[in-house]
Order: C-alpha cells, then sequence, then structure tokens
C-alpha cells in the first residue's frame, strides 16, 4: 500500500488514520507546486486531478478523495461507529461537513493573489464553522459515537489550518483543547514527525 500525500495537506488526515489502524503505508510525497514525486514521477499521470492524498492498494488501484479514503480505512479498520447506528449517520454528517464547509472552505487563503476583502469574508465564514465545532463539542470529547474516529483525523487536520493561517481562535477554546488532545496521540505524533512537521 502507497500514500501519496504533502505535509500538512488532507492527506495528513488520511496517513492518522492509517496509523490509528495499524496500516503501514509507503509514505511517497508530492510536490504539488511542481506536479512531481519525490522520485520525479509525473504526479498527473498519478491522479489526474492533481492532489493529494492517493492511497493505491496492494492490488495497484488508486483511490482519492480524503472523505472517501478515511471511510474506507474506518469501515475496515474499525474507526467508525457501527454500520447503521445513530452513530454511524453522525459520523457520516461530520464528514460531509468537513469536506464541504470546512475543507473547502480554506481553499480560497491559499491563493496568494487573494484580496484583503475576500480573504476576510472567507475567514468570518469558517469561524462561524468553527463555533460549529465548539458547540458540538461542550458536552463530549469526539465530535462522533463514544471514541476517536476517522472523522477526528479529518478534523485534526483541517481545524489545524486555522492556526497555519494565524486565524483568531481564542473564542473557541473547546476546539483548541480538542486539537491538542488529538496531537498526543501516538499515532497523530508518528504521523506528523514522519511529515516533518514536528521534531523527531
Amino acid at each position: 500500500m502507497k500514500l501519496y500525500y504533502t505535509p500538512g495537506a488532507c492527506s495528513q488526515a488520511v496517513h492518522i488514520a492509517c496509523r490509528e489502524a495499524g496500516l503501514a503505508p509507503q509514505l511517497i510525497r508530492v510536490d504539488l507546486a511542481g506536479r512531481c514525486t519525490g522520485s520525479g514521477e509525473d504526479f498527473d499521470q498519478i491522479n489526474p486531478r492533481g492532489y493529494v492524498p492517493v492511497l493505491e492498494l496492494d492490488d495497484g488501484s488508486r483511490h482519492t478523495e480524503a472523505a472517501a479514503l478515511l471511510q474506507w480505512v474506518g469501515e475496515n479498520h474499525h474507526l467508525l461507529p457501527a454500520h447503521g447506528s445513530p452513530a454511524r449517520l453522525e459520523a457520516l454528517e461530520w464528514l460531509a461537513f468537513i469536506a464541504t464547509e470546512l475543507h473547502k472552505g480554506f481553499g480560497p487563503l491559499f491563493n496568494p493573489a487573494i484580496d484583503a476583502t475576500t480573504r476576510e469574508a472567507v475567514v468570518v465564514k469558517l469561524l462561524r464553522r468553527f463555533g460549529t465545532v465548539e458547540r458540538h463539542l461542550a458536552q463530549r470529547d469526539w465530535l462522533a459515537g463514544h471514541g476517536f474516529s476517522v472523522v477526528d483525523a479529518y478534523a485534526f487536520t483541517i481545524l489545524g489550518w486555522g492556526q497555519f493561517f494565524r486565524m483568531d481562535l481564542s473564542p473557541f477554546p473547546r476546539v483548541q483543547a480538542y486539537l491538542q488532545r488529538i496531537a498526543q496521540r501516538p499515532a497523530v505524533q508518528a504521523a506528523l514527525k514522519a511529515e516533518g512537521l514536528v521534531l523527531a
């Protein structure tokens, strides 16, 4: 199994989920700006969509889209609530929310040419979404079910972009505590170290 990734990108969520599941995919770093892998392969030949993550299974098939890959890992390695349960529906709801309202919501901020007015509007909308997570965490430690799941791996990665973009997260103490709690998990630490995001 191979995981094509870029440090700190949404592929980090799949990386964390794999480690939490006890999987050890071969990590292949991708330079998205240069559109090539660390060994010089043309990444567009690997994923014509041009972005990470890509998970290559042992049969050689390649699969994309973070939310789909997370669901696959979760289903096969007990990192999602039971199929058909209300908690499972809640987990899928959160995967969709993170993918559409948070993950894609950050997209414009990655454009270095974004103007100040647009940036402010994007940040305001994102912070409203952060408020949704903050309220949900008022009476629970995890976003779905009764324990850590692939939903939390995705949330950790995407919510963490708020710090990268120097957004003011002081109104969200529960979100900050949630991120810190996840960051201390051994599998998360291992993933961050492997991606060069924390010191080994």
